[in-house]
């Protein structure tokens, strides 16, 4: 029974298909916990920076010029291909570049097309101090169409007399909408190998994140990761 009400659902509802054909790692990630206060994670250590990630990339953007808009058309299979020529007819912008988009997308899905998740954000103030009591509760309930609420100010333990609600619901990702999550099924690993093999012969081009690396990572393993490849690019 709790399989059934609290994780076969709500799984199935968050990633659009059967249990059966999704791999262990997704299974694993129950959506509540029994011994961490039903938290989503398993985690021992569980928090965010001071001030949000917000925090972190502005310090990480300090002194860097930005450009916004330099190549994303909105049109599937020609948005990275901009990326491209702009690279191309801006050589001296950078030695290496790190592109943490969609990797089929960036090789204009010559091999294919790769499936992902995306995740729409229902955003309401309400007239009350507190909604749910925490920062983010899984709502299992396959009839119910969201997959979770986040309640933003206990993420920073916020004391406004209102507080504001994100309600986030889950579909297949179509071109022309942001993507979220890699779906690492066979079929969609064995294409990604493929797109990987041409990423190995890039340059000056690193990929990374969950779309450039078509993996799925929570962030303390996207800080990891990034960690570990900055060491590695300037040994």
């Amino acid at each position: 029974d709790v399989y059934e009400k609290l994780i076969k659902g709500y799984t199935e509802k968050q990633w659009g298909r059967p249990c059966t054909e999704l791999p262990a790692f997704i299974i694993k990630r129950l959506p509540f916990r029994f011994i961490y206060d039903n938290n989503y994670f398993n985690d021992r250590y569980q928090g965010i920076a001071m001030g949000g990630y917000t925090k972190i990339v502005e310090k990480m953007l300090d002194g860097a010029d930005v450009k916004l808009n330099t190549y994303n058309d909105g049109k599937i299979g020609q948005g990275r291909e901009n990326a491209k020529i702009f690279l191309r007819e801006n050589p001296e912008i950078a030695e290496k570049t790190l592109f943490t988009g969609m990797i089929d997308e960036f090789y204009q899905y010559k091999l294919g097309t790769l499936q992902y998740r995306t995740v729409r954000f229902e955003t309401e103030e309400l007239e009350m101090e507190n909604y749910q009591g925490n920062a983010v509760v899984n709502y299992t309930d396959r009839e119910v169409p969201y997959t979770r609420i986040i309640e933003h100010k206990h993420f920073e333990f916020g004391k406004q007399p209102t507080t504001i609600i994100s309600r986030e619901y889950s579909s297949e990702w179509k071109p022309g909408i942001e993507p979220y999550y890699p779906i690492n099924d066979e079929k969609n690993n064995e294409l990604f190998e493929k797109y990987r093999e041409l990423a190995d012969q890039e340059k000056n081009v690193i990929f990374g994140g969950r779309l450039g690396e078509y993996k799925y990572y929570d962030m303390d393993k996207v800080i990891e990761v990034a960690l570990d490849v900055a060491a590695k690019e300037l040994a």
